[in-house]
């Protein structure tokens, strides 16, 4: 059996680098005769560990026949990669297993770009061709039972890990496949991991855990990536383990540690355009449920009228986010949504609804150095002169970049006090009057 360090070349041992274009030449190469001999009959019932050295073997065998000229490192490369082409999904693999890597982003088979810190930056990795990119997108809607082809060249769907995926193919995507990732945290971010990241205060998280135990419906707004999926993890997690909690997603990505928890996802069209389900049916049918809370993912249309009418029906305490810039663009995307539900409600009846259902607006975002934050905190009003009156209770003020390009600012209370206090105090929740003092500044 050869071993890594005994690959021959043209008899005699070669300690030539090969170049990055060799290198994916070879593995080309490569790859296109392994196919040829490969047994997937036998691949499909062996055990993995053994179908994996054996087809180490295999390709070492592969690489010695085309007297390829590559280093230890180079070959180990080389193997690696055409294992996770085989088992896995390629080139995206190594990716995967970076757990500092939040996003993976496919422009074309010759780039690809991550999500680190925040910041977005070009990776060495490839795909060979439109080819090999089309197979591993097909590889992987197929797993969740869809498919991408012209006739549907856009689709939704998960990794294993619950990582969400979107992938649009031509003749939608001009210049070839094109895949977007992003991945699943399997470490669950805590209020000390929070604080620690500055992320908020100590006393904004205390504050926090008050509102949600009160049972005061939270509306999270932010942009895309800002961080909302996290803060609704994080105040998810300060819901009693006694109460029932039914959560409406249109991808699953929740990590609730209560043991009563029911999971529901939305379901897209089928190639016949049938079996749709919606996040609306989806909430209509989670009132059925006998559910203490219920947790949606994101408002996205016309389910926020069932929202705002379970929140206003015994199932406060209730959590939502929102794509919006500010708590008070947030509102008013809540105001559109419930008129695209096709009903003709007074605009003033409608927010009327919203000013009762809703109690808090976080608006969270991610700033210019990729840390995410928790800008402001304001409380719902009521109407005035009929309009939803906003109260910010805390913010986070920027005051300049560091030499390292950080964000420097600090977070203060604006000084109101806010009107849900007494509602904290009936549930046994008692806060401090100095949280609101706003000679109270923290410096991050």
């Amino acid at each position: 059996m050869m071993t890594l360090r005994s690959i021959q070349v043209n008899g005699a041992m070669s300690e030539q680098t090969a170049s990055s274009t060799d290198v994916h030449a070879i593995k080309t190469r490569v790859h296109s005769l392994l196919l040829e001999r490969l047994d997937f009959s036998v691949m499909a019932v062996g055990e993995p560990e053994a179908i994996r050295s054996q087809l180490s073997i295999l390709i070492m065998q592969i690489l010695e026949e085309l007297g390829a000229a590559l280093t230890v490192a180079e070959l180990q490369q080389v193997v690696r990669e055409i294992q996770h082409d085989v088992f896995g999904l390629g080139p995206l693999e190594s990716l995967l297993e970076d757990p500092t890597v939040s996003d993976i982003l496919v422009n074309s088979y010759r780039q690809i770009y991550v999500e680190r810190g925040g910041r977005l930056e070009r990776t060495e990795q490839r795909f060979r061709d439109d080819t090999h990119l089309r197979e591993v997108i097909e590889k992987i809607v197929s797993a969740v039972g869809r498919r991408i082809d012209e006739s549907s060249p856009m689709v939704d769907a998960r990794l294993p890990d619950g990582s969400r995926v979107n992938a649009i193919v031509p003749p939608l995507a001009i210049d070839g496949p094109i895949l977007s990732i992003r991945k699943f945290n399997k470490n669950m971010l805590t209020l000390e991991d929070l604080v620690r990241m500055h992320a908020l205060t100590a006393g904004i998280g205390e504050l926090l855990t008050g509102i949600v135990q009160a049972r005061l419906s939270v509306v999270i707004s932010g942009g895309t990536g800002s961080g909302k999926t996290t803060m609704l993890n994080l105040l998810s997690g300060f819901i009693p383990s006694t109460e029932r909690i039914v959560t409406i997603e249109d991808s699953a990505e929740l990590q609730l540690r209560q043991d009563h928890v029911v999971r529901l996802e939305t379901r897209m069209a089928n190639i016949e355009g049938k079996g749709e389900v919606t996040q609306r049916a989806l909430v209509r049918n989670s009132l059925r449920m006998r559910p203490d809370r219920i947790i949606l993912g994101e408002v996205r249309s016309d389910e926020a009228l069932d929202m705002l009418q379970a929140m206003n029906t015994g199932h406060d305490g209730s959590l939502a986010t929102v794509h919006a810039n500010t708590p008070q663009d947030a509102v008013a995307r809540i105001e559109t949504m419930v008129a695209m539900g096709g009903l003709d409600i007074p605009p003033h009846a409608v927010r009327q609804q919203i000013a009762s259902a809703m109690q808090v607006v976080i608006q969270v975002q991610r700033l210019s150095d990729g840390s995410r934050k928790l800008i402001s905190l304001q409380e719902m009003h009521g109407l005035k002169d009929g309009e939803i009156e906003l109260r910010e209770i805390f913010r986070f003020e920027q005051v300049g970049l560091d030499d390292q390009g950080r964000v420097r600012g600090r977070f203060r209370a604006t000084g109101l006090v806010p009107a849900f206090l007494d509602r904290l105090k009936v549930h046994g929740f008692t806060v401090s009057q100095d949280l609101f003092d706003p000679r109270q500044v923290e410096e991050c």
